[in-house]
């Protein structure tokens, strides 16, 4: 995406600028060199935005004197100079991109930058602060449904933008490969054991939550290795800027090779993952004393390749059902949780042990609230953080007594798997925050944030999360919807495009949690990205307003005249077109079926022609959003690949996970995309062939059997994710 940016010119010259600050150095020395050292790091992330203007920012970072105290910034112009004071690096990173954001100067989202400097900084004051010490961010699962193929310059951009919207709590799971290969061989695991417990690279995530081994391997050594360093400087750059990254910690789950090893201790075979027809995974028990041993020794050896570090995730329960007896459950589970804390504890003094909230709301039929504090009562509060992220679907921390005592998170998925429908809630996000900031039943509330499972989508659902923290919901959303249109896509933006984006809050924008992607147990975020099913009769609407859409998106068209093809605002306008148009796919679908049932041949053949050129329409017209294409999903797992048996391996994980998933279950289209490629390529040829065999059956009078021609797609998907062909752009 090309970035709109003013080249500025500096009227400065050299022989006023030097004298210039060889009086500040003789005035004062110490408070300028100090300055310079601990805001290196944000003036570094400001300067990779906008360059040499950089300079024209004075950042000063103002130490807490309570380290219980949240961060705040002050932001002041004068003589076209920008002063920002902050409590830390982060704060300064957010103060100064919302003042740009503010003043409509710049806008940072994954899809592009716009920058358009002024000549001379506007007047300015603004004094914030935020109730949240830590602003969280990333989901465990991110690192499979979008970094899987991310280098150096990918996750620099990434951090930039965390720091730029304020996160110090982000999750940091690359590079522990190495580590689980270093514990197991040290427990005596060979090579080839090795390759047969893990899974292959977009899978990781949920091997490292227990819940898979082995699926789509063998894991190659030049991909752990990559991954190391990789994580080296990520790290190195987050604790730079004053964050907190989490890193992984040992929950309990051994590889099989190593229950075979030690048939004394007590190691449970747990039940296939979600439906069946994966590895079993293998968890130790708590009470076993080679618990601590590997989770202290993972912990010695991670400090050992990555550094010292005080935040570390550990979940033993991540969509599984603890293996605890029914007659001492409490116990049991109290032990677990005293044990887990215990060996973070032991292996790193005063670290805090981070836990996903999830489980609690997936599984409330077991989490009760005395199965709940059973499981925490043994961890000090101030040594412990729940985060309860699911707050678009589940009300965890209110049912949950805003776990008793401990630290916690308030925060969204937003987005699952990836999938990328159009849609968020912003006023839901403003009126929860402000429900729980007066809630004197909120606990001991430490954070904020979003911890989505993919990202490059929705960019404004983020942009207002992470600015809420700050506001605390008191700007009205039109306000803000008016700054950031400003900043998005310049400060003439007309009144005819504000009133469009007021009708995509009321019509998409309006939505906490989009049921679609996962109707009838079927996932896939449009009922045309589902695999193909009679059943889709039966759908009942998608969220949402369409009229009002429809109404937004004509509004957008009209003013498109105004904006450069490749602006931030075409790439908004293909966004809106693709959602609509892909629901009026689904619309046709349905009847499309129910035509086809009814015996009405020429009126669903006319469908079918209908339902074919809009999805080959929406394919073409993708073509403006770069991130939303196959081939550039696929590319990068290829190049990530050193040799050509390491870049098949990577192709047909990164096409697997996108479609096929695996298993017996249902995870098959949960990480669906609205991608080009996708419509074209995927999408429509199996709702071709189901559609062609119903009409068959029709016309030659024969039984229609749904479970055959599933069978016959799936085998199709099969054969398509074991292909080493690129997406065929058109």
């Amino acid at each position: 995406m090309k970035r709109e940016c003013l080249k500025v010119k500096n009227y400065s010259s050299l022989k006023f600028v030097i004298p210039f600050f060889v009086i500040l150095f003789f005035l004062e020395p110490d408070v300028y060199s100090q300055n310079d050292k601990t805001t290196k790091s944000s003036k570094a992330v400001i300067k990779r935005l906008i360059g040499k203007r950089a300079d024209e920012f004075e950042l000063t970072i103002v130490e807490n004197k309570n380290p219980d105290q949240s961060d705040w910034f002050e932001v002041t112009t004068k003589d076209n100079r920008v002063k920002i004071q902050g409590t830390s690096n982060t704060a300064i990173c957010y103060a100064a991109y919302n003042f740009l954001k503010y003043i409509g100067a710049v806008l940072v989202s994954w899809e592009g930058n716009r920058i358009d400097l002024p000549k001379s900084w506007p007047k300015y004051s603004k004094k914030e602060s935020t109730p949240f010490k830590y602003r969280e961010y990333l989901n465990a699962c991110t690192f499979g449904y979008t970094t899987p193929w991310w280098d150096w310059k990918r996750w620099e951009q990434e951090i930039d933008w965390m720091a730029f919207h304020g996160i110090n709590l982000p999750t940091a799971m690359e590079g522990q490969e190495a580590v689980w290969q270093e514990l197991w061989k040290e427990y005596g695991l060979t090579d080839s054991q090795l390759a047969a417990h893990f899974t292959g690279p977009a899978f990781l995530p949920w091997q490292r939550m227990g819940n898979i081994n082995s699926l789509e391997g063998p894991l190659p050594q030049e991909w752990i290795s990559k991954k190391g360093k990789l994580q080296k400087q990520i790290l190195q750059r987050m604790k730079a800027l004053g964050m907190h990254p989490v890193v992984p910690a040992f929950s309990g789950y051994v590889p099989k090779a190593f229950a075979e090893k030690h048939p004394e201790s007590k190691i449970s075979e747990l039940k296939s993952w979600s439906g069946g027809g994966f590895e079993s995974t293998y968890l130790l028990d708590s009470k076993d004393p080679l618990f601590k041993e590997l989770g202290k020794r993972f912990i010695e050896i991670y400090t050992k390749l990555y550094g010292h570090s005080d935040f570390y995730l550990a979940d033993s329960f991540n969509e599984i059902t603890p293996p605890v007896s029914e007659e001492h459950k409490y116990e049991e589970l109290s032990d677990y949780g005293k044990t887990i804390f215990e060996t973070i504890n032991e292996a790193s003094p005063g670290a805090v042990w981070v836990m996903q909230g999830w489980l609690f709301g997936d599984n409330k039929e077991f989490w009760t609230k005395e199965a709940t504090s059973a499981f925490l009562s043994k961890v000090p509060n101030e040594r412990m953080i729940i985060q309860d992220y699911a707050n678009d679907r589940y009300k965890v921390w209110e049912n949950q007594e805003a776990f008793y005592g401990k630290q916690w998170t308030y925060g969204y998925v937003h987005n699952y798997g990836g999938s990328n429908p159009v849609y968020g809630d912003l006023n839901f996000y403003k009126n929860e925050l402000t429900s729980l900031l007066k809630n004197p039943n909120k606990g001991n509330v430490v954070g904020y944030g979003v911890m989505p499972e993919g990202l490059n989508n929705n960019s404004i659902v983020y942009e207002y999360i992470y600015d809420l923290p700050w506001t605390q919901g008191k700007e009205p959303v039109n306000d803000w919807l008016q700054h950031y249109l400003n900043a998005r896509y310049g400060k003439n933006t007309s009144n005819s495009v504000f009133q469009a984006w007021k009708l995509l809050v009321e019509s998409v924008y309006s939505t906490k949690y989009w049921e679609t992607r996962w109707w009838n147990d079927r996932a896939g975020a449009y009922l045309f990205f589902k695999r193909p099913t009679l059943k889709i009769t039966e759908f009942k609407g998608n969220p949402g307003d369409k009229e009002k859409l429809k109404e937004a998106l004509d509004i957008l068209q009209k003013e498109s005249k105004n904006f450069d093809k490749n602006s931030l605002y075409n790439y908004d306008l293909l966004d809106v077109s693709r959602h609509y148009y892909s629901l009026c796919i689904d619309d046709l679908l349905m009847e499309c079926v129910k035509t086809y049932e009814q015996k009405d041949l020429p009126k669903a053949d006319a469908l079918f022609k209908e339902i074919e050129k809009q999805s080959l329409d929406i394919d073409s017209m993708l073509s403006g959003q770069p991130l939303n294409n196959l081939n550039y999903w696929l590319q990068s797992a290829w190049d990530y690949g050193s040799n050509a048996k390491e870049s098949k391996l990577y192709l047909k994980n990164a096409k697997t996970l996108i479609t096929l998933w695996g298993g017996e279950g249902h995870l098959n289209d949960y990480a669906s995309r609205s991608w080009r490629g996708m419509y074209a390529e995927f999408y429509w040829p199996r709702w071709k062939m189901f559609l062609e065999a119903l009409r068959d059956s029709e016309i030659n009078k024969t039984p229609f059997v749904e479970s055959d021609v599933r069978a016959s797609i799936k085998n199709w998907e099969i054969k398509w994710c074991e292909s080493a062909a690129m997406y065929n752009e058109h």
